[in-house]
């Protein structure tokens, strides 16, 4: 599976950007597909998932209401609508894909930058 992110750049707080993330490959195989981004000198932090093919959606606590997490199976992308942007927003956001195996696949990432 080859995942490839698109759409991040710099935006004024209050600001939107939505992020894409191409699959490729054995996208049959993918049962979780979600974003995660770290900042410099932190850890990398789930942001929003699709888990179980589409079942259930989770968005970690500092992003619900703003940030919106969809996936189009037709055209195998995912899409992270971020509305509202805050600095604290601001990242590398990576597109992560886990197969039934539980192998897990990444992008190679893509740069989101939120001013004051």
């Amino acid at each position: 599976v080859r995942l490839v992110e698109s759409g991040g750049g710099l935006v004024q707080a209050g600001g939107s950007l939505r992020l894409s993330c191409a699959a490729s490959g054995s996208t049959f195989s993918i049962n979780t597909m979600g974003w995660y981004r770290q900042a410099p000198g932190k850890q990398r932090e789930l942001v929003a998932a699709i888990i179980n093919g589409g079942g259930t959606t989770t968005y970690a606590d500092s992003v619900k209401g703003r940030f919106t997490l969809s996936r189009d199976n037709a055209k195998n992308t995912m899409f992270l609508q971020m509305n509202s942007l805050k600095p604290e927003d601001t990242a590398a956001y990576y597109c992560k894909a886990v197969n039934w195996a539980g192998v897990a696949y990444w992008g190679q990432g893509t740069q989101v930058t939120v001013s004051s």
